[in-house]
């Protein structure tokens, strides 16, 4: 089974415009907000745009595997405050109510912030409730927690963190973890050479589990290894490297599952992309 590789594309125009974006820089894969991601409130989707979306996904050859969809930035369902919480949670629900629509299963979303208000574990605490709420009221869609780099308030950024939430699901088939590699980077999770990676990937079956993975995000890092600061870079640019992506590509466990560049230049995703499917053993 080969890896579903591609950016997270502009919905910009209708989200059905989002696999037309894909196949133009050659992706088998595809990320995308299915609403304003800086914007609480969205219409609801249209049944012609619903259609459109469906036939372009057909007409492009995406399988709905293939497809990461990316919450709202503003959702925090790990807030201390519970008007607040509430407000993520009822938008959240949103989220996976549009990727259903969508005939999407797969929705990453980063855990939650604690704000200073409440320590680590109440945070984690808080957002795997907030999880059930959301699972309990919806159908079909699998929440993917995506790793953080320990900036801010933010948690997520140890692996024992993600295993903390999951534990606390009740439906388990419907939680999930994305890898981002420049976020474990910052958090201090090495994955530059064969030993690095290898120990690192080893932390993440013991603690998570490779049972888990829904979803990859492929980004290098302008900053140095174990900085806790998020800054995207293009592939092979940044402190991470060629050779960790080329791990990537090779390690078979990352089959099957979405694979995203988030990387800031989109004039050489195409060729970001053509460069990680020959790794990957496309050509």
């Amino acid at each position: 089974m080969k890896k579903y590789i591609g950016p997270h594309v502009s919905a910009a125009g209708g989200v059905h415009n989002a696999p037309v974006n894909a196949r133009a820089v050659g992706a088998s894969g595809f990320a995308l907000f299915t609403k304003n991601q800086k914007r609480w409130d969205a219409k609801p989707l249209e049944p012609t745009v619903i259609d459109a979306f469906g036939k372009n996904m057909e007409l492009h050859g995406y399988d709905p595997r293939a497809v990461l969809v990316h919450d709202s930035y503003l959702i925090n369902i790990g807030h201390p405050d519970k008007e607040n919480r509430e407000r993520s949670v009822n938008a959240l629900i949103d989220e996976a109510q549009r990727c259903a629509a969508l005939g999407l299963t797969l929705l990453n979303i980063h855990p939650g912030s604690h704000l200073k208000a409440i320590n680590v574990d109440e945070c984690l605490a808080v957002i795997a409730e907030s999880i059930n709420i959301v699972l309990d009221k919806t159908n079909g869609v699998t929440i993917v927690l995506e790793t953080t780099a320990g900036q801010g308030s933010n948690v997520g950024f140890r692996f024992e963190h993600l295993a903390a939430v999951i534990d606390k699901i009740d439906d388990k088939a419907r939680v999930g973890a994305c890898i981002d590699t420049c976020h474990i980077f910052a958090a201090g999770y090495d994955i530059r050479d064969e030993k690095s990676y290898g120990e690192t990937m080893g932390e993440f079956e013991r603690v998570v589990g490779f049972k888990y993975l829904r979803g990859l995000h492929l980004n290098d890092s302008k900053n140095v290894f174990g900085s806790a600061v998020d800054r995207h870079e293009s592939i092979g640019k940044g402190s991470l490297g060629k050779e960790a992506f080329r791990l990537l590509m090779e390690d078979a466990r990352f089959d099957g599952i979405p694979c995203i560049l988030e990387t800031p230049n989109e004039e050489i995703w195409a060729d970001e992309v053509e460069m990680l499917k020959k790794m990957a053993g496309y050509q």
